[in-house]
This record gives C-alpha cells, sequence and structure tokens, in this order.
C-alpha cells in the first residue's frame, strides 16, 4: 500500500514576513522554503518565481535580489535536496563504520526512503534540471558529492568492482523510487504482498551483493 505521508514528512512551511523585513540571508531561504512547500503541492511545472515570493511573503521583485529566474532558483532547490541527499545516506554509512556490506545496503534503504518521503523533490532532482547542471556549478557539485558517498563505500567492499557495484546499486534503488512512487507494483501478478519499499530495496541490494 502507498506510504501514507507523516507530519515530519512534509515540506517545511515558510513564515511569511512583511516585505523588507528579511535580512539578505534569511530572505534566500525564505525563498527556497516557500519554494520547496509549493513544490510538494504543485510540482515544478506549476511553480512560479510570483507565487514563491507571495509564499514567502516579500514584493514580486524580491525573488531578483537571489535569483536570475526560476530556473535558477529550481537548481538551487535541487542543489539542496541532493546535499540532504547526500548527508542522508552517509549518515547511514558512519552508522556502520566496519561494515561495507551494510553500509551499501543503508545507503540504498536511505535513497529510497529520501524518494518516498519527498517525491517532488526527488524527481525536481532527475528532471530537466539536471541536465543542465553544467550552467550551476552548486548542483553538479552537490550531485557529484551525493554519489561519491556511494562510490566511496561500494570501493571498500570491493576495491576493484566498486564503480560497477556503485551503478548498480544506484539504477536499482533509483529504478525502485520511481516504480514505487508511479504505483507501478499494484495489482502485479505475484504470489504475495511486497514488503514495503525500503525493506524490498534491502532485499534486493542484498540478493545483488550475494552474487
Amino acid at each position: 500500500m502507498p506510504r501514507v505521508p507523516q507530519a515530519a514528512d512534509r515540506p517545511p512551511r515558510p513564515r511569511a514576513k512583511a516585505a523588507g523585513v528579511y535580512h539578505h540571508g534569511e530572505l534566500r531561504e525564505a525563498l527556497l522554503d516557500a519554494a520547496e512547500a509549493l513544490l510538494a503541492q504543485r510540482g515544478a511545472a506549476a511553480l512560479s518565481l510570483r507565487d514563491v515570493a507571495r509564499g514567502a511573503g516579500v514584493s514580486h521583485a524580491a525573488p531578483y535580489h537571489h535569483f536570475a529566474g526560476l530556473p535558477e532558483l529550481l537548481a538551487t532547490l535541487a542543489e539542496r535536496s541532493f546535499q540532504q541527499l547526500g548527508a542522508a545516506m552517509q549518515a547511514r554509512v558512519d552508522a556502520h563504520p566496519a561494515d561495507a556490506r551494510e553500509q551499501l545496503l543503508a545507503i540504498a534503504a536511505a535513497y529510497v526512503d529520501f524518494a518516498r518521503r519527498r517525491p517532488a523533490r526527488f524527481r525536481l532532482m532527475f528532471g530537466p534540471v539536471l541536465a543542465s547542471r553544467q550552467q550551476h556549478p552548486g548542483l553538479d557539485r552537490a550531485a557529484e558529492a551525493s554519489f561519491r558517498v556511494l562510490l566511496d563505500a561500494a570501493t571498500r567492499f570491493d576495491a576493484s568492482a566498486g564503480p560497477l557495484i556503485a551503478l548498480t546499486g544506484w539504477s536499482l534503488a533509483h529504478g525502485l523510487s520511481h516504480l514505487s512512487l508511479d504505483e507501478a507494483f499494484a495489482g502485479l501478478p505475484l504470489p504475495g504482498p511486497l514488503p514495503e519499499p525500503v525493506e524490498l530495496m534491502r532485499l534486493m541490494c542484498a540478493k545483488v551483493l550475494a552474487g
């Protein structure tokens, strides 16, 4: 069954302030918070800078102090999301410092869990904005750093096959995440109910690592 979102999973609701009240650094974060909240409600295709400004409680011109336009704001939100994904995966690695196999299983589970908890941002991260990441150095660095967490763990597990293991694990986790979000597993002719997506991911990766 689809996972019912919990209160802790919902994106932060930006606190509106009167136009001009935000300090310079606060305004940028407030705009990103507003964009994140609207993204969860509407998706990237229905987002506009005007709506983001309204959500942050500032003038329609205020976003242009920090972002050249909507594409740059979305790229920055994707950058923030990759940073959070990388941090979530690194936390799982740190929880198993002496077990590279368990690190890989935990990373894969963290990936699927992130997608399930933040579906709109997950789709944004791997949507058209990623193809333009060379135009957004911060996004490019964040995406590479998140993959590096997986690659390093895979290399610790098997120094010679690390890159292939990393690509295999990423492909599995990414594919399962999208299939799960699209509810593609519903109604499949299987002998019994499937485990929850995060547990299913662990089982699939364990099978692959067992050879």
